[in-house]
């Protein structure tokens, strides 16, 4: 969902992406060239009108979803990737991040923040609207290879994930290879989503983003389907707290039968999630558990699935759960408040 052309700042040929995509497996992916400044490595009205085409010609609904999409481009605020809108606005356009959140509820779509954290201003440090919140769908925990969840926390500055959702925003969690090479969907280690959709159709999708029926891995072949107390990740618990049953599925075929993994269950702290239980699971089961939970401590419950064997490159607080190697991240919950 996050690719890059020589249209902007990549190397390979637009013409080649979608194919390149589809042949690594892939059921769902999106062109995403950086709209900037005067079109300065970034996409001009002409190479975005060439984007539809790729995608249409590419799109084969039932097998192959090819979406057409931009990546907002500002070098202090940050990054917004922004689908199925008709037009594309650039930093003429849109200058700030008030500017452009009054561009996409104007032009209708969805967005994500990217690599939450890499740029200093951190989208205005997450300042929440409210007539946007459920057209920005995404959060980006995986970028290339790198874990975001602790990013820019050697600057002193808090968590992206839990200043996100501390701020209000209701965003599902994605992974995305933020590709700029000519190799398109195949590199392994990359971050990459998956969409729980009732049919891979653009239509499909699009409603799979706006219910946050997604999760964020960087390891291809994953599945993960999460429940709390029946309610599929990125959905709302009609409960504003109590003891919330979880249930957890997680497989990547034989290769990873038996493989230990823990699941840590995610709660707001202020500048770094709490972890209010941590439960040892093995790749091709089905993990129930019970953890009691108050919207008094927060709204939010998010699950990170990692491997304690491994270390997290870029690690939090001294002693934190999470400084281990992530796999996955579920979409929120929300408790209702």
């Amino acid at each position: 969902m996050h690719n890059h052309t020589i249209m902007s700042d990549g190397d390979g040929d637009p013409a080649l992406a979608f194919v390149s995509m589809r042949d690594a497996g892939l059921d769902v992916a999106a062109l995403t060239d950086h709209a900037t400044l005067f079109s300065i490595e970034g996409i001009s009205d002409r190479e975005w009108d060439r984007t539809r085409e790729l995608a249409d010609a590419a799109n084969d609904p039932g097998q192959y979803t090819a979406i057409r999409g931009f990546e907002w481009s500002h070098p202090l605020l940050g990054h917004a990737n922004v689908w199925f809108t008709d037009e594309y606005v650039d930093l003429l356009g849109a200058s700030g991040m008030g500017d452009f959140f009054d561009w996409l509820g104007e032009h209708g779509g969805v967005a994500s923040f990217n690599h939450p954290g890499r740029e200093p201003g951190r989208f205005d440090e997450f300042t929440f609207r409210d007539g946007v919140r459920d057209q920005v769908v995404g959060l980006e925990m995986f970028n290339r290879t790198d874990d975001y969840l602790f990013e820019a926390w050697s600057d002193g500055k808090a968590s992206p994930l839990v200043k996100c959702l501390n701020a209000g925003w209701r965003t599902g969690l994605s992974g995305v290879t933020d590709e700029h090479g000519t190799d398109w969907g195949f590199p392994e280690g990359k971050g990459r989503s998956g969409l729980w959709v009732t049919e891979n159709t653009r239509q499909g999708v699009f409603d799979a983003m706006l219910a946050r029926r997604s999760f964020a891995t960087r390891t291809s072949g994953l599945r993960l389907d999460a429940t709390a107390n029946g309610v599929r990740m990125g959905g709302e618990l009609p409960v504003a707290g109590g003891d919330i049953r979880f249930a957890v599925d997680l497989d990547r075929g034989p290769d990873w039968t038996g493989k230990p993994l823990t699941i840590q269950v995610l709660r707001p702290g202020e500048s770094a999630p709490e972890v209010v239980d941590v439960v040892d699971t093995t790749s091709g089961t089905v993990a129930e558990f019970t953890v009691p939970l108050s919207a008094d401590d927060g709204n939010w419950v998010v699950l990170r699935v990692a491997d304690p064997t491994q270390p997290n490159d870029h690690p939090g607080p001294d002693g934190h759960p999470c400084n281990d190697l992530g796999i996955a991240y579920a979409s929120p919950w929300w408790l209702r408040t």
